[in-house]
């Protein structure tokens, strides 16, 4: 799971904010959809990111919003900015962080990530396991990936049929 520290909301100029905001930041009076709106983004995430369902915003050491993500979305300079919705009470990983204590020490870093069962997914090669990092329980890529190929036949029959229906995307 991602864990972003904020910190007090303050103003920023929305001509040179990457999303054109004009504030960001922690305030109190904010409610739900201006507190995502305001932290959403512009974070360096690292690779582990792109494999997270979930990210907690807090400030002062209580957690203030829990978000399931969507997808990280590239913003200028090599940023992202998380797509997806805020979590309401009622949501399991809601109900598990927001108004506790922030789950992960205190640094100068503002992101962090930590292990959480209410992180996990289903392993990718649909045995069911629990993951909570990565998509797949060690070895089990492995697994997943000649369960398919023994669909098509041997190794040569799915390299052939890979050979013959992939279409190489298009360069942007």
């Amino acid at each position: 799971m991602i864990h972003i520290t904020l910190g007090k909301m303050r103003y920023v100029d929305p001509e040179e904010d990457q999303m054109g905001r004009d504030h960001v930041g922690w305030d109190p009076n904010m409610c739900d959809e201006a507190l995502f709106r305001a932290n959403r983004g512009c974070w360096v995430l690292g690779e582990r990111a792109e494999r997270e369902q979930y990210a907690l915003l807090s400030f002062e050491g209580k957690v203030r919003q829990a978000i399931e993500i969507g997808r990280l979305a590239p913003v200028a300079g090599g940023r992202k900015a998380i797509e997806g919705r805020f979590l309401k009470k009622g949501d399991e990983v809601y109900d598990a962080y927001v108004g506790e204590d922030q789950p992960v020490s205190p640094s100068r870093n503002p992101i962090a990530y930590f292990d959480s069962p209410h992180g996990a997914r289903t392993c990718g090669c649909d045995c069911g396991a629990p993951v909570t990092r990565g998509w797949f329980l060690i070895g089990h890529d492995q697994k997943a990936l000649h369960d398919r190929v023994s669909k098509v036949g041997t190794v040569r029959d799915f390299v052939n049929w890979f050979d013959s229906t992939y279409v190489e995307p298009a360069s942007e």
